[in-house]
């Protein structure tokens, strides 16, 4: 194994000091992601009456709006890092989302609102990427999924403080500007807005401050040869172009006729989709954004595939993988939909005070999501010992089930008390889904494709999650006029993820008998 570059002044090994000072950075960096990404929940109801919005468009701003081109720059941003100083590239995005944030509290419109969540979106992909092959670098194998479970901890405390703090700053302005004396005549939800954004800035300038460490410290020296000689920024620009409308045309006419023909004809398979849905649902904006979404994908594979094959090979044809991140994507279509209406469920339905909701909500999800996605993680390292990777797939498939249960209690309860108690244990499910996940890929893969391989796996949980949940969610509501039956349908999806999982677990099983080791 690589021992850390003395030139670098990094201590050698994965638990010193500085390593969990970096760790304690990034977990914060992670709490503001979800912060600006999870404020909008709590505002809902406001968002509703003063834009006229319906759960649908909701749905589309906290999901489609921000997911699709989250996942879309993730690819480009995601490669950038494995070649780039990761913390240079996390403490531009990280100015980048918080920018955003704080310019959707001056937003007068659902459209100016949805092109600021882009934003968001666009920054916040830098976030997962960077962290996660900083992480791998800064802690062994044995310890990263527990370290990579510390830092997604922060996503959990971000959900509580943005739910507690916008609910407070929302109603704390509204009441101390009653008479409609507010300056520039900012309402309660812009001014929570503002607030959350600015916090963002300052810290970006701490993460600029922190140390490279050497890449793929703890990993054999040959997975990392090869990259000294990519141009990080033109490979880079390469990467967007192979994702970037009408760029793709270009990127791909550069391969041949026959590849531009394919690529044509994925343009053409997902406007029809696009067209499809959009006459069935009536949601043009939602599946237009969809559509182009899987066309950056697809975009992306291809050039992949004929560019780089050997990350190709490493990242698209894994079944491990590749079944963990539909598996994963598969269960967040519940429970990113879940995430986004429990403070309008318990706010609507239940008649819960907004401020009531958000302190509970927050609190639950802050500690449920901690002890869920710290506790699998490290369950999995443990279950994981001595070469046993599938045995991360046990606890994913485990949480995944308990997640679904605990749902479809939790949307037909008819009392707060019950309701605010499921939430929390709920959480606790959902959030250990996460912690296995994500030791499971930044291990499946070798340290020369984390960055790529990490954002394959945002890939997934997002344009299934992000851009189906809230929004499918959203429109069975509507459809039913029924929030809670309206979420319960999703649960169909479950099975099916679990599915996904059993093929993961299968390969990496696979893997270990053709390594010569014995099965336990």
């Amino acid at each position: 194994m690589r021992p850390a570059d003395p030139a670098t002044g990094e201590l050698r090994g994965g638990g010193d000091r500085y390593g969990y000072y970096v760790l304690a950075v990034l977990m914060s960096v992670y709490a503001l992601n979800f912060i600006d990404r999870q404020l909008i929940t709590i505002l809902a109801p406001d968002l509703k009456r003063d834009l006229g919005i319906s759960d649908s468009d909701f749905g589309f701003l906290y999901g489609t709006a921000f997911g699709v081109f989250y996942a879309v720059f993730g690819i480009p941003l995601g490669k950038l890092s494995d070649h780039w100083s990761r913390v240079r590239l996390l403490a531009i995005g990280l100015a980048l989302w918080s920018a955003m944030t704080a310019l959707s509290g001056l937003a007068k419109s659902f459209a100016q609102l949805g092109a600021a969540r882009i934003g968001v979106g666009v920054g916040e992909a830098t976030a997962s990427p960077c962290a996660y092959s900083l992480i791998s670098d800064y802690f062994p194998p044995h310890r990263r999924a527990t370290a990579i479970a510390i830092y997604s901890a922060g996503l959990y405390i971000g959900g509580g403080i943005s739910l507690y703090f916008g609910s407070a700053i929302s109603a704390e302005w509204n009441a101390h500007f009653a008479g409609g004396s507010a300056p520039l005549g900012i309402v309660g939800w812009q001014a929570a807005f503002l607030a959350m954004g600015i916090p963002g800035l300052l810290l970006a300038l701490l993460v600029a401050t922190l140390r490279e460490p050497p890449r793929g410290r703890f990993d054999p020296a040959h997975e990392d040869d090869g990259a000294g000689h990519i141009n990080p920024l033109r490979d880079f620009a390469r990467s967007l172009e192979s994702v970037l409308p009408p760029f793709t045309l270009m990127a791909s006419a550069r391969n041949g006729v026959g590849a531009l023909t394919v690529n044509l004809g994925g343009a053409v398979g997902a406007a029809a989709i696009a067209w499809g849905m959009a006459l069935l649902t009536g949601d043009w904006i939602q599946w237009i954004a969809f559509a182009l979404g899987c066309y950056a994908v697809f975009s992306w594979g291809q050039n992949l595939r004929l560019n780089d094959k050997a990350t190709f090979d490493a990242v698209c044809r894994s079944q491990a993988l590749v079944g963990i991140t539909l598996g994963y994507g598969l269960v967040t279509i519940v429970g990113y939909a879940m995430t986004a209406f429990a403070p309008l469920y318990a706010i609507e339905v239940l008649g819960a005070d907004p401020r009531e909701a958000g302190f509970v909500l927050g609190g639950a999800g802050t500690l449920g999501g901690i002890l869920g996605v710290i506790g699998s993680g490290a369950a999995a390292d443990r279950l994981a010992g001595g070469d046993r990777d599938y045995r991360r797939i046990w606890v994913i498939a485990a949480a995944a089930a308990g997640s679904a249960l605990l749902y479809s209690l939790m949307f037909t309860a008819t009392s707060r008390p019950l309701y605010y108690a499921l939430n929390f244990i709920g959480w606790i499910f959902f959030s250990a889904t996460l912690g296995g996940s994500s030791g499971a890929v930044v291990n499946a893969v070798p340290a020369r494709v984390r960055g790529v391989a990490t954002s394959g796996f945002i890939l997934g949980s997002t344009m299934l999650g992000l851009a189906l949940g809230p929004y499918s969610g959203g429109k069975f509501s509507t459809l039913f006029g029924d929030l809670g039956a309206g979420l319960l349908v999703l649960l169909a999806v479950i099975p099916f993820g679990l599915i996904a999982l059993g093929i993961a677990e299968r390969d990496l099983r696979k893997r270990r008998q053709e390594s010569g080791v014995s099965s336990a």
